[in-house]
């Protein structure tokens, strides 16, 4: 039932930007902390931001502080990440995860690759 949904990824030069969202269904969206995460062909999974169900809390990773926002709409249901100063060590696929309870649910993941 739990459906995420990324989109917004694509190709950009070094220092442009790029907002992601995440589509969320199935579940009631404004009550759940959400985050997302990347990954890099094989390397390890990396927490980005996580962002509190009211929107009031943020945190991100260091890597990505200073440049990075996220946010959501709970009217939408949907999680956002713009991406600004974006750097070639920033290519990844990008996704979205909820935590509801012991439950843990992934979206599909959009690719951003930054490359000049």
């Amino acid at each position: 039932q739990v459906q995420l949904v990324e989109s917004g990824g694509g190709f950009v030069q070094p220092g442009g930007s790029l907002r992601l969202s995440c589509a969320a269904s199935g579940y009631i969206f404004s009550r759940y902390t959400m985050m997302w995460y990347r990954r890099a062909p094989g390397k390890e999974r990396e927490l980005v931001a996580s962002i509190t169900s009211a929107g009031d809390s943020t945190n991100y990773g260091k890597s990505v502080k200073g440049r990075f926002t996220i946010s959501r709409d709970n009217a939408k249901n949907t999680l956002y990440l713009q991406m600004n100063a974006l750097k070639p060590e920033d290519t990844a696929v990008y996704f979205c995860n909820v935590n509801p309870g012991s439950l843990h649910y992934w979206g599909q993941g959009t690719q951003v690759t930054v490359s000049s």
